[in-house]
């Protein structure tokens, strides 16, 4: 069984103000086309396929067109992230075409999509998909409260009438750790019964140990937004595909012995991101994009499990680079290697440059960000606190030097002190 895994695809995204739809199409175009070369047998997205709770009508159309062509090849499951409406995103799932499974229900946590190997019509044992979708704690902390685990660290608000639930604490582990208990206990149960049988589990959370980057969305609650890779850990899960993080990377599962994994693979549990097909931000610069391709046959097979792994190459829209340095060394031969990226320009003056954006942007085309840092020697830094007491004209002078690097000139005084007087009047006036 040869697994597909991918997420964080977040349709009608925008960098920097520039509209990344086009680029996303012709990245789903390549998942169609490596799903059909390499004889997939399931993909799986991991969440966050929108942008947006409430889409633009593109990115639903892409979406649909998507999903029906590579259901044309492969069994596709699909859970919502966080920055998805599981409601929106889940509509209409029981009346999908077979092959086609979105998962957006917490009522169906624990209770697995069964995937049966498709490529080439041979045999194998079945693999079950358990698709969780994004565990929101406000709502989840009630829904998964059954588990017989659930214990509420801040129960006294919520102290219920006898026979009532008591809600699991208010944060990500502890509802990714009952529905990680759900989840093993049907593994269990099924393995009674076909114990050949292969898991996967598909989650969106951030996991301890994953390396974070500017561009996903803050999943706070209540201070605790991460889940302990050992949640996952001691199931008998073969693999892990997970979505939230941009770049793509391995998380570490402890071996954690467990009473419900008794019929488990042998085998340690493989825990991924695959990360965003595209860079959503600078600090996404360095990572190389890709989509994971994983042999589950090889991942049970005992031996290195990164062996089963595949890093498929994403293709490359468009580069993201940073460039530093004077505007003249900038707009001259250092330059050129960039015309065409989508830049950070930093430039270096002493002065801010006339007419700076305008000559980048003449240069660089595709520059997102355009910024002027000035050298400076190095001292320790100053902390002044302004106060009723000083002059507007002052803080503002001292402004101007701690950005620029030196104090403003006589025309420019003239200006902020003409731009204060201006605004002084206008308060009176009123």
């Amino acid at each position: 069984m040869r697994i597909l895994h991918t997420s964080d695809w977040h349709l009608g995204r925008t960098l920097h103000g520039v509209d990344l739809l086009e680029h996303q199409a012709a990245h789903l175009d390549h998942l169609v086309e490596l799903t059909r070369a390499e004889g997939v047998d399931a993909v799986v997205v991991a969440g966050d396929v929108y942008d947006r709770a409430i889409p633009p009508v593109d990115a639903v159309s892409l979406l649909s067109d998507a999903v029906t062509r590579l259901a044309e090849h492969a069994h596709v499951v699909v859970t919502p992230g966080n920055h998805d409406s599981a409601i929106r995103l889940g509509f209409g799932d029981r009346v999908m075409r077979p092959g086609v499974h979105l998962r957006a229900r917490l009522a169906d946590v624990g209770t697995p999509v069964t995937l049966m190997p498709r490529a080439g019509g041979g045999g194998g044992a079945p693999v079950l998909a358990y698709a969780l979708p994004y565990l929101d704690p406000d709502t989840a902390r009630h829904a998964l409260a059954d588990d017989a685990a659930s214990v509420g660290a801040d129960q006294g608000a919520d102290a219920r009438a006898p026979g009532a639930r008591t809600p699991l604490a208010r944060s990500h582990e502890a509802v990714m750790g009952a529905a990680m208990r759900r989840v093993g206990a049907d593994l269990a149960r099924r393995r009674t019964q076909d114990p050949a049988a292969r898991a996967v589990v598909v989650g969106h959370a951030f996991v301890v140990g994953g390396l974070a980057s500017e561009s996903e969305r803050d999943i706070r609650v209540g201070g605790v937004d991460a889940v302990p890779a050992a949640t996952f850990g001691g199931w008998g899960i073969d693999y892990v595909a997970l979505g939230h993080l941009h770049g793509p990377q391995r998380v570490t599962v402890p071996d954690v012995s467990r009473e419900t994994a008794g019929h488990g693979s042998g085998s340690a549990t493989v825990a991924r991101y695959s990360g965003s097909p595209l860079a959503f931000s600078f600090s996404e610069l360095h990572q190389r994009k890709s989509t994971t391709l994983v042999d589950l046959d090889r991942l049970g097979a005992g031996g290195d499990p990164d062996a089963a792994v595949e890093l498929v190459p994403a293709p490359v829209p468009r580069r993201l680079a940073e460039v530093t340095g004077t505007l003249d060394d900038l707009l001259g031969e250092a330059g050129e290697p960039h015309v065409d990226d989508w830049l950070r320009v930093v430039v270096t003056d002493a002065v801010r440059p006339a007419e700076l954006y305008g000559r980048v942007r003449a240069r660089f085309p595709h520059a997102l960000q355009v910024t002027h840092r000035p050298p400076r020697p190095a001292e320790r830094e100053v902390v002044t606190a302004v106060g009723p007491g000083r002059d507007p004209l002052d803080v503002a002078r001292d402004f101007v030097e701690h950005v620029s690097g030196h104090a403003p000139s006589d025309a420019e005084v003239a200006v902020l002190r003409a731009a204060f007087e201006l605004a002084l009047a206008e308060e009176r006036s009123a």
